[in-house]
């Protein structure tokens, strides 16, 4: 082999590694486009309706409580007389607060924190996808994740930004064998929500894979399969210490109104709408998102997804489907579940691409007015 011949063989991964670079580069720009759209939208809407903006994006519904953490710690409850529930901080996982606080713990640390948490995840979700589909559909799936109908939480102060970049990352790690970097990041996710559990579950069952059906014998895999649930097991511990109830994380949510019910709150929501049961707008919406996530769910499995993946997102599926409580905010719960978009991300690479510039335009033009309605129209817990 020639110097020349040796040069040209070792600048290629070099070259692949800079197209990937700058398609990763492309997605983020997607997505930051995308939701920064989305939050001039909502920033001028909230100013017509006389609200302030700031406190629009970042002092809504649950980001009060995460700010209440971020500033006092834990200890505040909240009692309804009317409903009966009793509502208190512990239901909430520490991480996102504690980074809010690190930021200076003010609705702009708030923002800041669960902004720079999406640019992370839409990177990750790319990733993924270029990983499984290929650059192009990568892209996709990114824009696609950033018009879902609640995206609009992804310019809140909110954890599902930081849940999706901590799992979308994880997830990546598997597929590419990188086992304690994905136990690690699996410990953050189940410190940052309940559902973090998904991810701890998927790096868990992608390791009994691997020690069952591979034959791998590494221990960097049994070490990762056995440290991945540590920070969601080690914060529901903490709360039933605190409360001297080995079940209390469990009774705090039962108390909120969210309990594991196998569906029967959901079905029962479902059939009203279907029966033509008053409902307000985002109630019929959200029968629209689980009938849709559930016919998604079966495309993602017809087409050989990875294991990780779908356990990850079966996780998801059965904890926002078996759920009671806060009807409206299963699509939230789902949005962090971006392998569902998969399917469609692979369709929409083989279209034209104006033809998936119009869909996404489109897509985003319902979620910014559909994010709209959430925040300044619905009177319903986001």
């Amino acid at each position: 082999m020639t110097a020349t011949d040796s040069a040209s063989v070792s600048e290629r991964p070099q070259e692949l590694r800079t197209s990937g670079a700058s398609t990763a580069v492309v997605a983020l720009g997607v997505f930051a486009a995308v939701r920064a759209g989305g939050a001039v939208v909502l920033a001028v809407g909230a100013w017509w309706a006389g609200r302030s903006p700031v406190r629009v994006l970042g002092v809504s519904w649950d980001s009060v409580w995460y700010l209440g953490i971020a500033a006092h710690g834990y200890g505040r409850t909240q009692m309804w007389v009317a409903s009966g529930l009793v509502q208190s901080d512990y239901a909430f996982f520490p991480l996102y607060p504690l980074l809010v606080r690190l930021a200076g713990g003010t609705p702009w640390a708030g923002l800041l924190v669960a902004w720079t948490a999406a640019a992370a995840a839409a990177i990750g979700v790319y990733r993924v996808g270029e990983l499984v589909l290929g650059p192009r559909a990568g892209v996709l799936l990114v824009g696609l994740w950033a018009v879902a109908p609640h995206a609009v939480v992804l310019t809140l102060a909110y954890t599902e930004p930081l849940l999706t970049a901590l799992a979308a990352w994880a997830l990546y790690a598997l597929l590419r064998d990188r086992w304690l970097w994905a136990a690690s990041l699996a410990v953050l996710a189940g410190l940052t929500r309940p559902t973090g559990i998904a991810v701890a579950v998927a790096v868990s069952a992608a390791a009994l894979h691997a020690l069952l059906v591979r034959r791998s014998r590494a221990p960097e895999v049994w070490a990762a399969g056995l440290l991945a649930p540590a920070g969601w097991a080690a914060y529901v511990t903490a709360v039933g210490i605190r409360m001297q109830d080995p079940v209390g994380y469990f009774t705090v949510q039962q108390r909120w109104g969210s309990r594991f019910d196998f569906g029967a709150g959901t079905t029962a929501s479902v059939w009203r709408v279907l029966t033509g049961g008053p409902a307000p707008l985002a109630t019929v919406v959200t029968v629209g998102v689980l009938a849709a996530a559930g016919l998604l769910a079966v495309l993602t499995v017809l087409d050989r997804t990875p294991l990780p993946l779908l356990v990850y997102t079966a996780v998801l599926l059965l904890i926002s489907f078996g759920g009671a409580g806060y009807f409206e905010s299963k699509p939230r719960f789902l949005l962090p579940a971006f392998p569902l978009l998969l399917p469609l991300a692979a369709a929409m690479a083989r279209a034209r691409p104006r033809s998936a510039v119009m869909v996404t335009a489109g897509l985003a033009g319902l979620s910014y007015g559909y994010g709209l309605y959430l925040l300044l129209v619905a009177r319903v817990p986001l």
